[in-house]
C-alpha cells in the first residue's frame, strides 16, 4: 500500500521547536523533535516501559523524556535513563532517517539505507527571488485519491468555481506523458479571460488584471506521492508559460501527501511565487485564499472515501481526463512491487 524506502514531509521546522510531536506515517506511529546538535530526530512512538507514546513527553539536553514516568530516551532509540531505575538493558525502539531540507522535516520510513541524495530539489527554496506560503490539512480519505485530483485538474471548473475555475478548463484538451518514473498532466489555454483568484495574482504582479491572457497548468507527479504544479497567466501573445517575468504572473503549487493509514494522509500544500516576492501581505493573502480553495477539495474527497468504503464492490469508470491519476497509480504499483520482491 504505502512506498517505505523513500522520502516523506513528516512536518515543518517550527513543528518541532522545543517540544516533541506524534505523527503516524505509513501506518507508522513516530516521534519528532531535535537532538542536543539542533538536527531532526524520528523514534517509534513507544515508550518500552508501559507503551505510552513518548510523543506526549517533553525534551531535556536533546533527549526525549517520557510523561508517563520519566524513562528518557537517546536519539538512537535507547533507553538511556529513568529515575530511581536501572534501564540499561532495555531494547531499543526503532529509529527513522529524518533529515531537515528545503523548510521541511522529512522522514524515510524504509529499513533500506536512507539516500539523501533523493531528496527532491526545490528551485524556490532559500532563493529570494521566490516566496513560499502553505499550510497542512489532515484528510480522512486514501492518499491516492489526492493525487488523482490533482493529476486531474477538470474538476476546478466544478470544485472551484468562484476561485480558479473556468469553463474554458472543461474545453481544453489535457495531454497526459510519461517519462520515466515522471507522470506529467499539461493543459494550456489561449486567449481567455483569468478567473478570480488570476486576476488577484494580475494585480499584485502590476498587470491588468482585465486584459486576456494564455494560461497553463503543468502537473508533475513524482513518486512517492508529490505533486508539483506549474501554474500562470501571460498576457496573450507574450509567450504563455515561458512569458518574460514582467508579462505573467507565475507559481508553482506544491503538494507533497503523506499517508497517514489507508483511509487518511497528511497533506502539505503551498504555493511558490515568483512576482512580489518582498510582499509579505501578499503571500499571506494568497495562502489565505489557496487554503480556502484546498479546504474544498478536502470535503469531497473525505466523502468520495465514504462512498468507495460503502460500495466496495462497485468498478470505478474511467475517462480520458483520468490519465494522469492511472498513469502515477502504475508508477506506485511498480515501487510497491519492487519493495516486495526485495523483501
Amino acid at each position: 500500500m504505502f512506498i517505505k524506502n523513500t522520502w516523506y514531509v513528516a512536518c515543518t521546522p517550527e513543528d518541532i521547536d522545543g517540544k516533541p510531536l506524534g505523527r503516524k506515517i505509513c501506518g507508522l506511529p513516530m516521534v519528532f523533535y531535535r537532538g542536543a546538535d539542533g538536527q531532526p530526530v524520528a523514534l517509534e512512538d513507544f515508550c518500552p516501559h508501559r507503551g505510552a507514546p513518548l510523543s506526549l513527553g517533553f525534551c531535556k539536553d536533546g533527549n526525549l523524556v517520557c510523561g508517563y514516568h520519566g524513562l528518557e530516551m537517546g536519539c538512537e532509540g535507547k533507553t538511556i535513563a529513568m529515575p530511581g531505575q536501572r534501564v540499561g538493558g532495555f531494547p531499543p525502539i526503532a529509529k527513522y532517517e529524518a533529515v531537515e531540507h528545503a523548510g521541511f522535516i522529512w522522514v524515510w520510513p524504509g529499513d533500506a539505507p536512507a539516500d539523501r541524495s533523493a531528496l527532491p530539489q526545490l528551485a524556490w527554496a532559500d532563493n529570494p527571488q521566490w516566496a513560499y506560503g502553505g499550510g497542512l490539512y489532515h484528510i480522512a480519505a486514501d492518499y491516492r485519491l489526492m493525487i488523482d485530483n490533482l493529476m486531474d485538474l477538470t474538476h476546478e471548473t466544478y470544485v472551484h468555481s468562484t476561485s480558479i475555475g473556468q469553463p474554458e478548463i472543461d474545453e481544453t484538451p489535457c495531454k497526459t506523458r510519461v517519462d520515466g518514473d515522471t507522470v506529467y498532466t499539461e493543459r494550456f489555454m489561449s486567449g481567455i479571460k483569468a478567473p478570480p483568484f488570476w486576476q488577484m495574482a494580475m494585480r499584485a504582479a502590476g498587470l491588468d488584471d482585465q486584459a486576456s491572457v494564455d494560461r497553463w497548468q503543468v502537473c508533475r507527479f513524482s513518486p512517492p506521492s508529490h505533486i508539483l504544479i506549474e501554474v500562470g497567466v501571460a498576457l496573450e501573445g507574450h509567450g504563455g508559460i515561458n512569458a518574460p517575468d514582467d508579462k505573467k504572473a507565475y507559481s508553482v503549487v506544491v503538494d507533497f501527501i503523506t499517508p497517514e493509514t489507508e483511509t487518511s494522509m497528511w497533506y502539505h500544500w503551498g504555493m511558490a511565487r515568483k512576482f512580489k516576492p518582498e510582499d509579505a501581505a501578499l503571500t499571506a493573502s494568497i495562502r489565505e485564499g489557496q487554503g480556502k480553495i484546498f479546504s474544498e477539495d478536502l470535503e469531497m474527497l473525505e466523502r468520495q472515501q465514504q462512498n468507495l468504503l460503502r460500495y466496495p464492490e462497485r468498478k470505478l469508470l474511467m475517462l480520458n481526463i483520468d490519465g494522469g491519476g492511472v498513469q502515477s497509480r502504475k508508477v506506485i504499483d511498480r515501487y510497491l512491487a519492487a519493495e516486495t520482491a526485495a523483501s
